[in-house]
């Protein structure tokens, strides 16, 4: 087939996709939700490329040139005319880097498509890479690593030290932001470089979804051809060492509370059956916002430690500001992790044996025929409610197509889930669950006497202000004796102010 004949058959083929009435279709390099009602149009541009990148000493620079995009002038418009041109649109565009997958995001009504249109694909094919735009965006960054990260929320600050901590010494060891100095260093020449190699036409994934025509997609195909050139070049799969015990990396902190995070990584993606399998025993472990939980019930609601206590088999940035998954963070190695919110000083310990005791319970007991049958019904629902809009259900789409899932996660959800036995789920949660070999990370002040408990495991007893029932006392006596074996060497401690300076 000639290369004009091969280009009327696709174009022939995209037309038609907007009958698909909502049905995703999609390939290696486009992913299409039409929405025939929809009346605006939503675009997921995802770019191959994340933190896992960043040449070395320049941590950050895939965020930053990401944000040069998106937040930057283009070779006919400056960043403010930019922006006043969008208000009347009432629409915007932003970029979303995380460790393997950079998108360029954006929603309009189709009654501004051809503006919006315009001003999105400008920015993605024209940056004009100025220095002031540069300036900012780098003052920017390092004003959230040295003041927001550190200081403005530390449940925030204990989850990237967790991840940190895990993946130390592979390329997803560090915050997509790159570190303080790293990010001083990064220089127009470097952005430009790396914008030549990575934010390439083989290295991007069209995504649309809505009331669109499938002229749009043909035009969008066509005009993203004059990206740069380049070969598609993936790193290997991180491989972080084994942890051996529970090793404890503290960030000594003056606070008066103590944000905790434990996990490790987990050999297992999105898209197997024993994936679901897990998440329904995940489900009924701490759900993320869920009351119900257990690990909610044991130590926020029997107890009042704090506000919340979650687990997820899958990154999960942005805990705090979100409700439901995030799309688009996808990765090839994933990590279970528990996040136990802030907690009275006065009771880490005591918080800390408790999520782990909990977490042991699981993996040795699993789920009851009760906790089960419940939990199936509550998870089975509960997923309807994972992808309200069009963009979201096209965030998914992309992520079906990084995961390699034969037909749809959403419907995979609804589906197996349903399916599942209880012998399937704890033998998932045997396989993959562990509480032994954790990492822990830790926000805190007095970061010394904490590892001296720990190393120690001094008994950590609990007052309560109001009474509690027999049954919370009695369990209580158990859990301020649970032995977590953690040796000297095994306890790092941090200043915060070291926190991602270099």
């Amino acid at each position: 087939m000639t290369a004009i004949l091969r280009k009327c058959f696709i174009g022939f083929v995209l037309l038609n996709l907007i009958d698909c009435g909502g049905t995703t279709v999609s390939d290696q390099s486009t992913v299409l939700l039409p929405v025939e009602n929809d009346p605006t149009v939503s675009f997921r541009l995802w770019f191959k490329v994340g933190s896992q990148d960043d040449p070395m000493g320049k941590e950050g620079l895939a965020y930053i040139t990401a944000a040069m995009l998106t937040e930057g002038s283009t070779e006919s418009r400056d960043y403010e005319e930019i922006v006043d041109a969008l208000y009347p649109l009432a629409a915007d565009y932003q970029s979303q880097c995380h460790i393997e997958q950079t998108v360029i995001a954006g929603r309009v009504h189709r009654d501004h498509l051809d503006d919006y249109y315009d001003l999105l694909t400008d920015a993605v094919l024209h940056p004009a890479f100025k220095q002031d735009d540069l300036n900012r965006i780098k003052k920017q960054t390092r004003n959230y690593l040295e003041n927001l990260l550190r200081y403005s929320s530390d449940e925030e600050l204990g989850k990237a030290a967790l991840y940190q901590f895990i993946y130390r010494g592979t390329p997803y060891g560090h915050v997509p932001y790159g570190t303080v100095k790293s990010v001083q260093s990064i220089t127009l020449e470097d952005v430009r470089q790396f914008y030549r190699q990575h934010f390439t036409r083989e290295n991007v994934v069209i995504g649309l979804g809505g009331g669109y025509q499938g002229s749009l997609v043909i035009r969008l195909r066509d005009d993203l051809a004059e990206l740069p050139d380049g070969e598609v070049s993936t790193p290997p799969v991180p491989r972080p060492e084994p942890i051996r015990g529970r090793q404890v990396f503290i960030v000594e902190k003056d606070a008066n509370a103590t944000a905790i995070s434990i996990g490790f990584p987990i050999d297992i993606l999105r898209g197997s059956r024993e994936w679901y399998a897990l998440a329904l025993a995940n489900s009924w472990f701490g759900e993320h916002r869920q009351t119900n939980s257990h690990l909610f019930q044991v130590i926020r609601d029997d107890r009042g430690l704090n506000y919340g206590d979650y687990s997820y088999i899958e990154r999960y940035p942005g805990g705090g500001s979100r409700t439901k998954p995030p799309q688009n963070v996808s990765l090839r190695q994933q990590v279970f992790e528990i996040w136990i919110r802030p907690v009275p000083n006065e009771t880490r310990h005591f918080a800390l044996r408790a999520a782990i005791r909990e977490l042991q319970y699981l993996v040795e007991h699993g789920l009851s025929e009760e906790d089960f049958n419940l939990t199936q019904q509550f998870f089975g629902k509960y997923v309807l409610h994972y992808a309200p809009t069009t963009m979201a259900r096209l965030g998914y789409a992309l992520d079906d197509t990084f995961y390699g899932i034969d037909g749809s996660h959403l419907d995979n959800l609804r589906t197996i889930i349903p399916d599942l036995s209880r012998e399937e789920v704890n033998r998932a949660v045997r396989k993959y669950l562990r509480f032994e070999n954790l990492k822990i990370a830790v926000v805190t002040e007095n970061a010394g006497e904490f590892k001296q408990a720990l190393i120690s495991d001094q008994i950590s007893p609990i007052e309560y202000s109001s009474p509690k029932p027999d049954e919370i006392l009695d369990e209580d006596k158990l859990i301020m004796e649970y032995p977590l074996n953690i040796r000297e060497e095994a306890v790092e401690i941090v200043p915060v102010e070291q926190m991602f300076e270099e």
